[in-house]
């Protein structure tokens, strides 16, 4: 093989080898989500969509892509100072998105430094207007505020901030104990709170229960005296018209009258016990009742409902 042909060989090579990168320079391959910016000759000319997309070779410049997706970023904490002069720190999340990728290439070094900073200062103008009771009760409130600060800084750089999320705020520790202490001692009153409530309604409800049986148990007692009565009075009515009907005579009475008496010796109390004059009645009532009446012998004693006849021949008073 002569010379000539090596050198053919050599060009036809070279000439191939040029095709390929002609060609590995003029076709570029964009994936979904991201967009590419060209520059022909230094200065922008088109951005990129996903997909096939073919350059002019050695005169356009394909920058870095551009990922248009919803960016997730977690700042470190950084110390901020409230209005009552306390040193807070705070954590922030920034959630973000590319929405224009020239101005993001363009108008931006670093959008995302910018975005740290930004969201750096926009806090401490935010938190710095507020307590620390405010700081810790406004989160949604500090949280809108940055957004919008934030999505009206980051316009013309081409990035849209969705939300602003305050993942904590730790105060100093002196203030934590005294928090700590703080919320310890609400808890201890509401729990006392609590217990005198449960011990009233406690003393309250037993009270109403104890007024319901003492009435209930009053009630009772007065039915149950009324029934006595009742079956006392019934009871004597009855004894009475069993007396009456069986019209007893004087003997029956004064028997039943000394069987009686014994029941008023009863008792481990009576000392001394009275024998009542209607005794000497009953007695004679009984030997009346045991002795023998002579025919035509008079009454020893007149009855007490017999008239009284005055005598004919009267004594002359002197």
């Amino acid at each position: 093989m002569d010379i000539t042909g090596i050198i053919t060989t050599i060009v036809v090579v070279a000439i191939v080898i040029f095709v390929i990168v002609v060609i590995a320079r003029s076709v570029r391959i964009i994936p979904q989500a991201y967009s590419g910016v060209v520059e022909r000759l230094g200065r922008y000319h088109k951005t990129l969509m996903p997909g096939l997309n073919i350059l002019v070779p050695f005169i356009d410049r394909l920058r870095p892509l551009v990922d248009m997706r919803e960016t997730v970023v977690s700042f470190p904490p950084q110390p901020v100072i409230t209005e009552d002069n306390l040193v807070v720190s705070i954590d922030t999340v920034v959630y973000f998105q590319v929405t224009d990728a020239r101005a993001a290439t363009y108008e931006i070094a670093n959008y995302l430094g910018a975005v740290e900073q930004l969201t750096t200062t926009t806090l401490r103008n935010v938190v710095g207007g507020l307590n620390l009771e405010e700081a810790l009760t406004s989160r949604d409130n500090i949280n809108g505020q940055l957004r919008v600060v934030l999505d009206e800084a980051t316009g013309k750089w081409g990035i849209r901030v969705s939300r602003v999320e305050l993942k904590a705020i730790d105060p100093p520790h002196s203030i934590q104990d005294s928090m700590e202490k703080q919320m310890r001692a609400e808890r201890d009153r509401r729990a006392l709170i609590l217990t005198a409530e449960g011990t009233k309604q406690s003393q309250i409800l037993t009270a109403e229960g104890a007024r319901q049986a003492a009435i209930l148990q009053a009630e009772g007692d007065a039915k149950a005296a009324v029934l006595r009565a009742q079956g006392e009075a019934e009871a004597i009515l009855t004894v009475f018209d069993a007396i009456h009907k069986g019209d007893p005579d004087p003997k029956l009475l004064g028997y039943q009258y000394i069987q009686m008496l014994p029941q008023l010796a009863q008792g481990d109390a009576n000392k001394l016990w009275v024998i009542p004059s209607e005794l000497t009645e009953a007695l004679k009532g009984i030997g009346k009742a045991f002795t023998p009446q002579q025919p035509g012998a008079a009454p020893s004693t007149p009855p007490t409902n017999a008239p009284r006849v005055a005598p004919e021949n009267p004594a002359p008073q002197g």
